[in-house]
């Protein structure tokens, strides 16, 4: 398994993200075939030290529906950052990634220090 390793202080937080779906996907490979999963881990270090463009940390807001009548729940990138930057990070990738059987897979070979 090919271990890449990214330093996200001071990089904004979608661009990050791009780059690192990219890289599980195994798009920047020569032998990229999107029926096969490269096996390419990605490791995070400094995840806390993203940097955010715009007015979008006290602004953006993340949506969560538990499946209930009324359930759906509201939550500020700040409130969210504040206690889960990893998870934040997790959630931008997944939804890069494309929406089928493979993404589940792919999201476990992203890690964090």
């Amino acid at each position: 398994m090919t271990k890449v390793e990214i330093d996200a202080t001071n990089k904004t937080l979608g661009r990050l993200a791009s780059k690192i779906a990219v890289l599980l996907r195994g798009k920047n490979l020569t032998s990229y075939q999107p029926e096969v999963q490269p096996q390419i881990e990605v490791t995070v270090k400094n995840a806390e030290k993203v940097r955010f463009t715009g007015s979008k940390f006290a602004t953006k807001i993340y949506y969560h529906y538990s499946g209930y009548h009324s359930g759906i729940r509201a939550r500020k990138l700040s409130e969210l950052w504040a206690t889960r930057p990893t998870y934040v990070i997790r959630e931008c990738v997944y939804r890069m990634l494309p929406k089928n059987k493979t993404r589940d897979k792919i999201i476990k070979n992203l890690k964090f220090k």
